[in-house]
């Protein structure tokens, strides 16, 4: 590795040392449907966050609800500190595509249709006010 490249990864794990996030990848959930819960939760207070997760009837808000929690862990581990509800903001949510397994439909007259059953990765990153 050059010298360029060994200082860009030395500052990259120093970024990721004080930065507080989580990652969820192949969620079998379409990115659409998980992208429409996402957008509620971005910019806003963890603690509040959670409880709109908490209460949304969306299957998508269940698996994003764990992945906060998750990140929340993270913040705890890697600062030292305990969780306060006021201090922490979702700064980021982003959902990325996944894999896509390709499955046949039977369908009339001896013909098929192809169902694409979507997955996809979300990252949670979190900040302080």
């Amino acid at each position: 590795m050059g010298a360029r490249k060994q200082k860009a990864a030395n500052l990259r794990k120093e970024t990721l040392k004080s930065t507080y996030f989580a990652k969820l990848n192949n969620c079998p959930t379409s990115p659409r449907k998980m992208r429409m819960v996402a957008d509620m939760i971005r910019g806003i207070e963890v603690a509040r966050a959670s409880a709109l997760l908490q209460f949304t009837k969306r299957e998508a808000a269940g698996r994003l609800n764990k992945l906060l929690r998750a990140a929340i862990d993270s913040y705890e581990h890697k600062s030292g500190e305990t969780f306060n509800a006021g201090d922490l903001v979702v700064k980021e949510v982003f959902v990325d595509e996944g894999r896509s397994l390709k499955r046949v439909q039977p369908a009339p007259q001896g013909r098929a249709h192809r169902i694409r059953k979507r997955s996809n990765h979300v990252t949670i990153i979190l900040g302080t006010n």
